[in-house]
């Protein structure tokens, strides 16, 4: 990945064209809206610009590159457990919350050093061993410290944090090594903003019964359905992304983001409804926080990391 590539690489120009017809497409429809039917749309506007930061951000960053690819992925799980260490009460606790940084950037290390064993782009066995090593350094603190009362609950916290936001969707991450990364990180970027906008508008459009009632009241069957399948179309739409992908490889793909975008929503909605919170931080107008807008892709990663590994290999 290189901005010399990035424009060579036909995924990357369609992918980039895709973005910029989405956004101009977006602030039509929103005005359009607006003038035809007089209702206030300035929720829809605030959540426009957020996507008018995000996703040229997010371009700019992958056409210059693997390095800065990886460290804006990094960023935002810097960023997103912060919300999460605040959210919890975490935060106030220097000692673990400074472990989970360091693992973190551990990570982003993994991903960008070449494995000094085999000579390849990122330092992929380090990085499978990272959440062992990282557990025995969050147990360090509490034995360093000679502290045994509550410190139950912050390992717990913190071993959740790291995996959970670190570690899962650090994932992505290693994917920027791989020659197909324009391919890879672009159709998950995508995929999953679609998974999530297909969840919703079949939830309005056929929802009758709710999913999880407990965990995210407005989640309907109708809706995950229609996400689903929606997930299982789009691998055959955009087969430019990976044409390597064989039929097998495509359902997968599909699955993965169908089920796995949801699984990562429902996941994070359940520490916010225990939280009694709304949303996990303010970072992104119109959006909420990191982690609101990072939620579904944190088991997507890791299966489809794995998937792809098992079949092709990442290089």
């Amino acid at each position: 990945m290189t901005p010399s590539l990035a424009l060579k690489s036909s995924v990357f120009l369609t992918y980039l064209g895709i973005a910029a017809g989405l956004l101009v497409l977006g602030g039509a429809a929103i005005e359009l809206l607006a003038a035809l039917t007089k209702r206030d749309v300035s929720h829809a506007k605030r959540s426009y610009g957020g996507w008018l930061i995000m996703i040229p951000a997010v371009m700019l960053c992958i056409f210059l590159g693997r390095i800065p690819t990886i460290l804006l992925f990094a960023l935002l799980s810097v960023v997103g457990f912060k919300e999460y260490a605040r959210a919890t009460g975490l935060y106030q606790n220097w000692w673990m919350t400074g472990v989970v940084y360091l693992a973190i950037a551990a990570i982003a290390t993994t991903a960008a050093v070449p494995d000094p064993s085999v000579g390849v782009l990122g330092w992929y066995g380090l990085f499978m061993a990272l959440p062992a090593f990282t557990l025995a350094a969050i147990f360090a603190v509490p034995i360093l410290r000679n502290q045994s009362e509550g410190q139950v609950k912050l390992i717990a916290l913190a071993a959740v944090g790291f995996i959970y936001i670190g570690w899962m969707f650090g994932h992505v991450e290693f994917l920027a090594d791989s020659k197909h990364a324009y391919g890879y990180i672009l159709y998950l970027l995508f995929a999953v903003e679609i998974n999530d906008v297909a969840a919703f508008t079949f939830g309005r459009l056929f929802g009758r019964r709710q999913l999880r009632s407990n965990i995210s009241p407005k989640k309907t069957w109708g809706g995950a359905l229609g996400a689903l399948g929606t997930s299982l179309v789009l691998p055959w739409v955009l087969w430019f992304s990976f044409p390597h992908f064989g039929a097998l490889e495509l359902v997968l793909t599909g699955l993965i983001v169908g089920i796995g975008g949801q699984f990562g929503d429902l996941s994070m909605s359940i520490i916010k409804r225990d939280l009694k919170i709304k949303d996990m931080g303010t970072a992104i107008a119109g959006h909420g926080g990191i982690l609101d807008r990072i939620d579904s892709m944190i088991y997507v990663a890791p299966l489809f990391f794995h998937m792809v590994h098992w079949f092709h290999g990442i290089y």
